[in-house]
């Protein structure tokens, strides 16, 4: 019988050994939060609405622009409110996931975003046999315990030693009956708490791409990391680059706001159109088309499917998106220009180039905003509308 698999993610923290205002599991690694690389991890392995995610309601807006772009697992349970310890929001993340009443769970730290899909099975593995499994790493360097002057006092042998990770592997009722029975004390793991009960709890192959970020160097590391696997990747095989154009129009309608590149942007009037009318984001879905040979965004969500009326316009720069990934692909960069007398871009340009970058799952550096008038020219200069183009290379694979 397959087990239903459960899966707590423990988000809830202000990561102050990162140094940083932003909690570091909403900071961004290789074109998504290191929140957003736990999710879909997981999500391979057990349905979205067993991925119980613990956070920080003050940090709503953040958890909220994290998971926003996650389409494939968009039947995510709502997040639950973490505690004043990690034990505690465990424990939140355990009773939330009790209505599901799932057989195992995966609880893991979502400032370990490397997790793997291999370390992962061998946990799942170990559970057919044990209540508790977790991923380890053996100790490589030499133990020293000091005394209270920071005198060195014993040498430990490392060959018993091994450094603990996440995801640990639970039988579901047994974690839970054992978080609910030391409540209110704080220990360094979940293992810990099967341990103080005498229950077995077995070790599984961990990985050091699965070690925690705690530090900004931790962080600097992983970047290191994505940046020479994804140039490993290009080097193994050959690519032809790309190019693509795009072009659109929209009118100007009765209203307070345009949406523009994904940004509400404050103005007399909206655009008009089947969609959102975002004129940024045609554009460059149609560059994109253009750049693999797919038509344009007219062929692909026609303004006569009414299916489409309304429509948040990143749903067709995603299909554009997903269709360069399905070639085995890849966006290089993307260049936009709007052409309007008003409203003024320039103040909104960076949050711009942040949302485009975020759909299209790249660095930021490599996308661009920027706006021009047609000095009162045409239709732009006698602001009856907005006008834009974009330009992007696609690196495809050579078969």
């Amino acid at each position: 019988m397959t087990k239903k698999i459960g899966v707590v993610i423990v988000a809830a923290g202000s990561g102050s050994r990162f140094g940083d205002p932003t909690p570091k599991q909403y900071h961004v690694l290789g074109g998504k939060s290191l929140l957003a690389h736990c999710i879909e991890c997981f999500a391979r392995h057990t349905s979205p609405d067993l991925v119980q995610v613990v956070y920080n309601p003050a940090h709503q807006d953040l958890y909220d622009k994290a998971v926003c772009d996650l389409s494939q697992v968009s039947d995510l349970s709502a997040a639950i409110a973490g505690g004043e310890t990690r034990q505690q929001s465990v424990l939140n993340g355990l009773r939330g996931l009790a209505v599901h009443n799932p057989d195992i769970v995966l609880i893991h730290d979502a400032a370990r975003p490397g997790i793997s899909d291999d370390v992962i099975e061998r946990v799942i593995s170990a559970l057919e046999k044990q209540r508790g499994a977790i991923p380890t790493l053996p100790v490589v360097d030499t133990i020293k315990q000091t005394d209270q002057g920071n005198v060195i006092s014993r040498t430990i042998p490392r060959e018993s030693l091994y450094r603990a990770q996440t995801p640990q592997g639970f039988d579901f009722t047994t974690i839970l009956e054992a978080h609910q029975k030391f409540e209110g004390q704080e220990l360094t793991d979940d293992a810990a708490l099967l341990e103080m009960l005498g229950i077995d709890v077995v070790c599984v192959e961990g990985t050091v791409n699965n070690d925690k970020i705690t530090r900004r160097d931790d962080f600097d590391r992983a970047q290191d990391r994505a940046k020479s696997t994804e140039k490993k990747d290009c080097q193994m095989q050959q690519e032809e680059y790309r190019a693509g154009t795009g072009f659109d129009v929209h009118r100007f309608a009765p209203g307070d706001h345009c949406i523009l590149c994904g940004i509400k942007v404050p103005h007399t009037a909206r655009l008009d159109g089947h969609s959102d009318a975002d004129v940024g984001l045609h554009t460059l879905t149609d560059a994109i088309l253009g750049a693999i040979g797919a038509g344009d965004i007219g062929q692909h969500f026609p303004p006569s499917d009414m299916q489409w009326k309304g429509a948040s316009s990143d749903i067709f720069l995603k299909h554009a998106v997903d269709l360069v990934r399905k070639r085995g692909g890849r966006i290089v960069n993307a260049d936009i220009t709007l052409i309007c007398e008003y409203p003024k871009i320039g103040p909104h340009t960076q949050a711009m180039r942040t949302k485009v970058a975020e759909i299209l799952e790249i660095e930021v550096d490599r996308v661009n905003v920027k706006a021009t008038t047609t000095e009162r020219l045409g239709f732009t200069g006698r602001e009856e509308g907005i006008a834009a183009q974009a330009a992007v290379s696609v690196a495809l694979p050579i078969l």
